[in-house]
């Protein structure tokens, strides 16, 4: 369990992954050596697993397509869903890969260049693979929020101000 000064140094550096530990330890309340300590342990931990910067991708390149699969599967017996998940997100092309509940077992997300290529990587490789019972594909179109951001700035508020 962490303590809650872990947990405020984690939320901070979930908001910002760039702020140094000198802010991050005026921003917790504490010392910039016990912000440092506490970082490194939740590294060695692998709490903290990396450090991603958030890219709108669409405004860089048009030539990806990203695509969600719901995957039914058939669980192995003593092991469960990590088997086939495991030989699932081994795939170059799989980005994310999660369990689920409800209708599909693994939500899987998935890069290809275009939607030919994403379609063949489904069809040949996916759902060929033992214990795949059924596949459906949804290609994303467009992003307008992802992990909390707002990705094209979003529309002005043309509300009136109500004091």
């Amino acid at each position: 369990m962490l303590s809650e000064t872990e947990l405020n140094v984690l939320e901070i550096l979930a908001g910002d992954a760039r702020i140094p530990a000198k802010q991050i330890a005026v921003m917790a309340g504490i010392g910039e050596d016990e912000a440092k300590s506490i970082i490194k342990k939740l590294e060695d931990e692998r709490i903290i697993i990396k450090y991603p910067a958030m890219i709108n991708w669409d405004r860089v390149r048009e030539d990806t397509v990203q695509a969600l699969i719901e995957v039914r599967v058939t669980p192995q017996r003593d092991e469960g869903f990590d088997v086939i998940a495991e030989k699932i997100y081994s795939f170059e092309e799989v980005k994310s890969c999660y369990l689920m509940s409800g209708a599909y077992d693994l939500l899987v997300i998935v890069e290809g260049a275009n939607v030919k290529q994403t379609a063949l990587f489904v069809a040949e490789k996916l759902s060929t693979l033992e214990n795949v019972l059924s596949t459906a594909t949804h290609f994303v179109l467009k992003k307008y929020k992802q992990d909390g951001n707002i990705m094209d700035g979003g529309r002005e508020d043309d509300r009136l101000t109500v004091s």
